[in-house]
């Protein structure tokens, strides 16, 4: 094997000449190497999910003057932030409507006799949907920290094996009284392949994590829109402006 690898060269050679810490270390980068990759690919899925479900849900939504509709029909967009905030409203605006959020072959006839609510009712209303908002940004910023840290972390963890590996070489020499560049050459490359290892971990975590920043960041805002879109359909027919409170005399 190691015939092998002095003919090869390369990555195989280096480690193998690598120290017992060194091997530590690029086995530790390969595990983060797995993690990273591991949450890149479910991220990148879950973000076009989101992505293709918001479309379904907003094509939808849109096409019916109705923003009771959906809620009423049951139909569901697994997977949809902007349907988690629109279920979360429609389920306290019905509540507040009808006194109960229970669909049923009764629910229209319900809502045509139901007295639109309060300002203030619908400041709650509101309050649920800024909370599901926060949920569902929550839910896609999940494990982004595991990214965050193999950009940051994995190169210095090479670094680290790198150094050490060069001080044993260095030790090496020195117990030995002879410096050559044939005995410091499988030393230093040994310790070369932890800074190696690091990079090739970091550099894909980078451009992953910098993709999935922006792509989340814009399905953030867009919760955000169109929880003030929704917001403003329901006060637009459910909501009675001309309610005020009562002021007591003395």
């Amino acid at each position: 094997m190691f015939l092998l690898a002095s003919q090869t060269g390369g990555l195989v050679y280096a480690f193998t000449q690598a120290t017992v810490e060194g091997k530590l270390v690029v086995a530790t980068l390969f595990v983060a190497s797995i993690f990273s990759w591991s949450v890149m690919v479910t991220k990148i899925r879950v973000v076009r999910l989101a992505r293709t479900q918001n479309e379904r849900f907003l094509a939808q939504f849109r096409s019916d003057r109705q923003p009771l509709r959906i809620y009423e029909s049951k139909e569901r967009f697994d997977g949809s932030p902007l349907y988690a905030i629109y279920r979360a409203g429609c389920k306290e605006l019905a509540f507040h409507l009808l006194g109960s959020t229970e669909v049923d072959d009764t629910f229209w006839a319900r809502l045509e006799i139901a007295e639109r609510i309060t300002p203030s009712q619908m400041g709650v209303v509101i309050t649920a949907m800024e909370r599901a908002v926060g949920e569902s940004a929550l839910r896609l910023e999940s494990q982004m920290i595991l990214l965050a840290t193999a950009v940051s972390g994995a190169p210095f963890l090479g670094l680290l094996g790198t150094v050490w590996g060069v001080m044993d070489t260095f030790s090496g020499v020195a117990l030995a009284g002879a410096a050559s560049l044939q005995a410091m050459a499988p030393g230093v490359s040994g310790a070369l392949i932890a800074t190696v290892t690091g990079l090739l971990v970091a550099i894909p975590a980078m451009f992953g994590y910098n993709f999935l920043v922006t792509s989340i960041r814009s399905l953030i805002v867009q919760n955000d829109n169109f929880a003030a879109e929704l917001a403003s359909e329901f006060e637009h027919k459910y909501v009675n402006h001309s309610a005020r409170p009562q002021l007591v005399n003395k």
